[in-house]
C-alpha cells in the first residue's frame, strides 16, 4: 500500500471522480495538482466542493510543464490516454493510477467489480440490493452496503467511513480498468461485446482492458463469468482464483454456478442444486435481463449472501432509469426510454425483448462499430424506423444494403432527437410500442445518455 505523505500527484479531470480523488489524497498528505481544460468559470462547483483541500489548479488546457517533478499521474476514468499529456507521461515513466485503483488498494472491507459491454450498471444495482437486504438480516450477513464506481459515487469518497464488516459493489468500466493493476477479490465479466471500439481501438485493445479486472487476483479470490457469452467465458483459461458461471444451462460437474432450471434460478455447487428465486418474481423485460439477474446471484453467491436477500432484491425491481424503462402510455402507445443503448448489439438486446410492434427511434454519434446486423434484425422486427443525430445516414445505409425480410417498414431521418419524436408521434399506432434504443452514443447532441434520456422523458410527458 503506498503511502501518500509527500507524493506529488498529478489529477487530469475535475468531475466526479477528480474531485473524490482529490480530496482523498490531499488530506492524506501529498501535493495534489487538479488539472481540466475546461476554465475556472465553468467549474465554480468543483471548485467550491474542494475550497477546505490544500491543491493547485491548472485549468484551460493540459500542458506538459505539469509533468515536471510529478510522481503520479491519475486520469479519471473520460481523460482518453492518448491524451498528449498521458502519452509524455509514459514516456517520461511516471505511472499511472487513477480513483478506482487506489480506492482497492486502501478498501477495509471485501469488494465486488462488475463489468461486461453491458448490463453492468443493472447488475450492480441488483447485487447492491442484495447486499443491503442481506444488512437487514437476522444475523446480518453485512454490516453495511456501499454501492458506487462508474455507477456513481466514486466509493473512494466513502472509505473513510468503511468498516472489514461491510461489503462494497462496484462498477468498473474498460476506461476505469484501462490503468488499473488491482482487481477486487470478487470480479464479475458479465459479457464482452464490441463496444467504445472508438476509444480502445480495436476489439482485442477492449477485451484486454476488460480482462484486468480478473488479472491481478489470487488465489482465494472469485471471478463470476457469463458462460453464454464466448467473450466473458473466454476468460476463464486465464484466472487465478475460484470461478463461479452464470448461464441458461446448468454447470458440468465440478463448476459451480447459477442457471436456470423450469421456473427457478439455482446455484449449482457443482454437485448439487439449490433453489434460489422463482422465474416470476423477475419483473424487468428481456432475456438480457433474465442474464443480469442469473449474473447478480451468481456474484452474491460468491459473497455468501442468502437466498432470502436475494429474492427479496429481485421482488419488485423495475429496472435502472435510461434502461428499458417504461415511461408512458400515450395515445395506446407504449413508450420506452432505452437511452443506455450506446452500441448496436445493446439496441438489439432492447428489440427482442418486445413482441409488439415496434417504432424504433435510432441513431446519436457512431463509436465505430458494425451495424450490420442491427440492420438485419431492423428489418426482421421493425415497423417504422426513425433515424437521427450524426450516425443517421451511417445507419440508412446499412439498413438499406440488408436483404430485405417479411416485415415492411417505414424510414424517416430526422435532425435531432425532437423531431425523431415527433415523427415518432406521427407513425405509432395504439398497441405499438415507440422505443428509444439509439446505438450510438448521445455527445452530438447532449453532455451524456442520461441527458439524452431525460430529454425523451420530458417532451412525452409534457404531451397531451
Amino acid at each position: 500500500m503506498i503511502e501518500w505523505r509527500g507524493q506529488r500527484v498529478l489529477i487530469v479531470g475535475a468531475a466526479r471522480q477528480g474531485i473524490a480523488l482529490a480530496r482523498f489524497l490531499a488530506t492524506r498528505g501529498a501535493h495534489v495538482v487538479l488539472n481540466d481544460r475546461r476554465a475556472a468559470e465553468e467549474l465554480r462547483e468543483a471548485q467550491a466542493a474542494l475550497v477546505d483541500v490544500p491543491l493547485k489548479w491548472v485549468l484551460g488546457g493540459h500542458p506538459l510543464g505539469i509533468l515536471d517533478q510529478v510522481d503520479w499521474v491519475c486520469p479519471s476514468g473520460g481523460v482518453p490516454l492518448e491524451l498528449p499529456l498521458i502519452v509524455e507521461a509514459l514516456a517520461r515513466r511516471i505511472p499511472l493510477a487513477n480513483d478506482s485503483q487506489i480506492f482497492l488498494e486502501h478498501a477495509p472491507c471485501k469488494v465486488i467489480g462488475i463489468t461486461g459491454s453491458a448490463g453492468k450498471t443493472t447488475t450492480t444495482t441488483l447485487v447492491g440490493r442484495m447486499a443491503e437486504a442481506a444488512c437487514n438480516l437476522q444475523p446480518a450477513t453485512f454490516n453495511r452496503a456501499w454501492i458506487g464506481g462508474n455507477i456513481g459515487n466514486p466509493l473512494i469518497a466513502d472509505i473513510d467511513n468503511m468498516s472489514a464488516d461491510d461489503i462494497a459493489v462496484m462498477e468498473l468500466s474498460s476506461f476505469q480498468l484501462d490503468v488499473m493493476t488491482r482487481s477486487p477479490q470478487v470480479a464479475a465479466v458479465l459479457n464482452i461485446t464490441p463496444n467504445h471500439l472508438d476509444r480502445h481501438g480495436s476489439m482485442q485493445a477492449y477485451t484486454a482492458a476488460k480482462a484486468r479486472i480478473l488479472t491481478h487476483q489470487t488465489l482465494g479470490d472469485v471471478a463470476v463469468l457469463g458462460s453464454d457469452d464466448p467473450g466473458a467465458w473466454g476468460l476463464a483459461d486465464s484466472l487465478r482464483g475460484d470461478c463461479i458461471s452464470f448461464g441458461l444451462a446448468r454447470p458440468p460437474e465440478g463448476q459451480a454456478g447459477v442457471f436456470l432450471h423450469e421456473a427457478w434460478i439455482r446455484f449449482w455447487d457443482g454437485e448439487f442444486a439449490h433453489d434460489l428465486i422463482p422465474r416470476e418474481a423477475i419483473h424487468l423485460r428481456g432475456e438480457h435481463n433474465l442474464a443480469n439477474v442469473l449474473a447478480a446471484c451468481a456474484i452474491a453467491a460468491a459473497v455468501g449472501i442468502p437466498s432470502e436477500a436475494m429474492r427479496v432484491a429481485v421482488d419488485g425491481f423495475a429496472g435502472v432509469p435510461h434502461r428499458l424503462e417504461f415511461v408512458r402510455t400515450w395515445r395506446g402507445a407504449d413508450w420506452y426510454n432505452d437511452s443506455i443503448a450506446t452500441a448496436p448489439e445493446r439496441a438489439l438486446a432492447a428489440l427482442n425483448a418486445f413482441d409488439e410492434p415496434l417504432v424504433l427511434l435510432a441513431g446519436g454519434r457512431d463509436k465505430n462499430l458494425p451495424w450490420d446486423v442491427f440492420a438485419e434484425i431492423v428489418r426482421q422486427r421493425v415497423d417504422h424506423l426513425i433515424l437521427f443525430g450524426e450516425a443517421a445516414a451511417l445507419i440508412r445505409q446499412a439498413v438499406e444494403a440488408a436483404d430485405p425480410a417479411e416485415c415492411p417498414f417505414s424510414m424517416h431521418e430526422c435532425t435531432g432527437l425532437q423531431a425523431a419524436l415527433e415523427a415518432a408521434a406521427e407513425v405509432a399506432v395504439p398497441g405499438a410500442v415507440v422505443l428509444l434504443s439509439p446505438g450510438g452514443t448521445s455527445f452530438d447532441e447532449f453532455k451524456d445518455f442520461a441527458e439524452r434520456g431525460a430529454f425523451f422523458r420530458t417532451w412525452l410527458n409534457q404531451q397531451v
